[in-house]
């Protein structure tokens, strides 16, 4: 068993990063550990201060954007404050499933089975494979377009390819001037490790140009405390792009050659030690450049994953390819 004195040492080991960029912040939580806020009219966006979600009020009933577990009773609860203010219906009818994947879908069980579920036809797919009681499939599928009317209001769900998972649409809301895409931008900081644990690299890098085609002032963007605007998934671009033009130089740059010799018959360690290197030279110029411009810029394994992902990206679905054997 670990001691109180073990725990405080253990604690004291860890290390410091960079202060948080003010600016990436978002309002504070209240005593249940949420945030609710108005987008625009009758559009609210939910916090935890790590997720997101959002909903819709309609005098035919509310729509969910979106269940993250974390959030999870505190959805409700949102829904319960701004109905209790506006003289509205709390009762959710409909809940829209950004993407299959569980940390924004777990809750989605706890709306009533009366519940009109909208997803992507992959996402109830990927929902009926999984087989999770927490995240009941969608009845309500579509392929490439589908418009969600309720109590007056229109919301247009879009897919335009795979990006961070194969089933992640765009959610727009003409009426609110906003767009809500869950698991490409975090505003104001990096992506965690590996892309954001991205699925297709090309989908992913090209998600915010997408985005930025869409007519919008807000942004929900499934992460963190608060909603993004252009100027973020601007930065957002550029970042990225950092990375893919400093991978670029680094594959080009980098001689494999002595690390395959080192190493001799181990081959996979000779691959380690090339593409280690590779990553690093890539890496650290995006690091330095972007500490205090993004948050968490300086915790180096999320960059240099994020890196690793993009330069294996750019090897193996871009190119160039490596040497043909004669």
């Amino acid at each position: 068993m670990t001691s109180p004195a073990s725990g405080a040492n253990s604690a004291a080991a860890l290390p410091d990063y960079a202060p948080i960029p003010r600016s990436a912040l978002g309002p504070a939580l209240n005593q249940q550990g949420y945030h609710v806020g108005r987008v625009e009219r009758n559009l609210y966006w939910v916090t935890d201060g790590v997720y997101q979600a959002a909903f819709l009020t309609t005098p035919d009933g509310v729509v969910l954007f979106d269940a993250p577990p974390t959030i999870g009773g505190n959805l409700q609860r949102a829904v319960d404050e701004i109905a209790t203010a506006n003289g509205v219906t709390n009762q959710v009818t409909h809940l829209v499933y950004s993407h299959h994947h569980d940390d924004h879908t777990a809750a989605a069980s706890l709306f009533d089975r009366d519940v009109v579920r909208i997803g992507h036809e992959e996402t109830r797919r990927l929902l009926l494979r999984d087989n999770n009681p927490a995240r009941p499939a969608p009845e309500v599928t579509f392929q490439d377009r589908y418009t969600l009317e309720v109590g007056g209001e229109r919301v247009e769900l879009a897919w335009h390819g795979p990006n961070h998972s194969p089933d992640n649409i765009y959610i727009h809301f003409p009426g609110h001037d906003t767009l809500m895409m869950i698991d490409v931008v975090n505003a104001g900081w990096v992506p965690i490790y590996n892309l954001n644990l991205s699925e297709d690299v090309p989908g992913y890098i090209a998600a915010p140009a997408t985005a930025l085609d869409y007519p919008w002032t807000h942004f929900i963007c499934g992460h963190l405390g608060r909603l993004a605007t252009r100027e973020d998934v601007a930065v957002h671009q550029a970042y990225i792009a950092d990375i893919q033009a400093s991978a670029k130089e680094a594959l080009t740059t980098v001689n494999p050659t002595p690390y395959y010799m080192h190493y001799g018959e181990n081959f996979w360690a000779g691959v380690k030690a090339h593409l280690d290197t590779v990553t690093e030279r890539a890496a650290a110029p995006v690091i330095a450049k972007y500490t205090g411009v993004l948050a968490a810029a300086d915790i180096e394994i999320f960059t240099r994953t994020t890196t690793f992902q993009i330069m294996q990206s750019l090897r193996l679905d871009s190119g160039p390819s490596g040497p043909v054997h004669p």
